[in-house]
């Protein structure tokens, strides 16, 4: 399968295909990029919208995320939407000038993980700018028509690409059962903090309480409608006295706690905080080994869930955008062009975090 996975030298095109290389640490530059010839099943897209992820930001930073190392020049981005210009011949779902979200994962759909339904868990996973990979920030990419969900007239391509981050608080709340009957905790109101938000209210929870060390995020979580927001310390000691302000915010039991960070001190308020018999989502990985009171969380039976990426998430995630079910237009804050320039002080103000939730380039 080609998927935007091999180069190969061919161009057909008379304008070139160009993309964002990450070269360095905090070094992008826009080079061509030649895509592998279209396949019976793929689709070239045009791509219209991209949004920066953490991951990306990580790659930025550090040529790594975990243990995906950046060891040669590679294309950045993944979260992306736009626009079919070219199908193969066997391609039966989608025609030119259909507008589409892309999964950016390929999977290898013949493992025990990937028969079983399973496939994020595929260790053969072709996924856009995870190394080493070529990503999708690019005038054009050529991708599986399965891995291509069409958008409806009112979801705009912007809200196309935030069908990725979405995914990953729809996977969360679906593994961790979300029900109008589960009382809620978020810890961290990053980006995707503030997604759990609104997948843990579109599936029915009826009180959401988050927390984090930065006032301007709880704001941000408030104004999308979290129950009650509190600031907590960067220091671990406090954990104890912490949970119970949570615990008292929240009025009764914490059914299920989100840790949207990943950190020692995160992870404890979360297992502590969690009523017996709940579960904590492991959602965020700042850290790839923490030390955390498991014992504890353990007699009183709380189970911990771990999440990686999504599996079969575009259609619901498409159907909550188009009946309104969640907005995430409020997450974009920052827009930028497909210019060096541009690619550079977008991949600069998503690093800063600060003000910044979500970073989309317009192509």
């Amino acid at each position: 399968m080609s998927g935007g996975i091999v180069e190969v030298k061919e161009h057909k095109d008379g304008e070139e295909n160009m993309a964002a290389w990450l070269v360095g640490i905090k070094t992008l530059k826009i080079e061509p990029y030649h895509l592998p010839p279209l396949g019976p099943h793929d689709v070239k897209v045009q791509i219209k919208a991209l949004g920066i992820c953490g991951s990306d930001v990580h790659h930025f930073k550090n040529m790594r995320c975990a243990n995906f190392i950046v060891k040669k020049p590679m294309v950045i981005g993944h979260e992306c939407a736009g626009i079919i210009e070219e199908v193969g011949s066997e391609v039966k779902t989608l025609a030119v000038g259909d507008r589409v979200a892309l999964e950016p994962g390929i999977s290898c759909r013949r493992c025990n993980l990937c028969k079983d339904g399973r496939y994020n868990l595929c260790p053969e996973m072709k996924f856009f700018g995870s190394p080493p990979t070529n990503g999708s920030l690019a005038n054009k990419v050529v991708h599986p028509e399965y891995l291509c969900f069409k958008l409806p007239d009112n979801v705009s391509l912007e809200e196309g690409a935030m069908c990725e981050p979405l995914s990953v608080g729809v996977h969360a709340c679906r593994r961790a059962n979300i029900s109008p009957e589960t009382n809620v905790l978020i810890v961290g109101a990053g980006p995707i903090g503030l997604i759990v938000l609104l997948a843990a209210r579109a599936f029915g929870a009826p009180r959401i309480v988050i927390v984090d060390v930065d006032d301007c995020r709880l704001s941000i979580a408030k104004n999308l409608g979290a129950d009650e927001t509190i600031q907590v310390s960067t220091n671990i000691q406090d954990v104890g006295e912490e949970v119970v302000i949570l615990q008292s915010a929240m009025g009764s039991g914490i059914d299920v706690s989100f840790d949207c960070v990943g950190l020692n001190k995160t992870m404890s308020t979360a297992l502590n905080a969690t009523r017996s018999g709940g579960k904590v989502c492991l959602i965020g990985l700042a850290q790839s080994e923490t030390t955390v009171p498991l014992t504890p969380a353990a007699v009183r039976e709380v189970d911990v869930i771990g999440i990686f990426r999504y599996r079969n998430t575009w259609p619901l995630c498409i159907e909550l955008l188009k009946t309104g079910k969640i907005d995430v237009k409020p997450l974009i804050t920052h827009r930028f062009g497909f210019s060096q320039k541009g690619v550079e002080d977008a991949f600069e103000t998503s690093a800063s975090g600060r003000s910044a939730i979500k970073v989309m380039f317009n192509l």
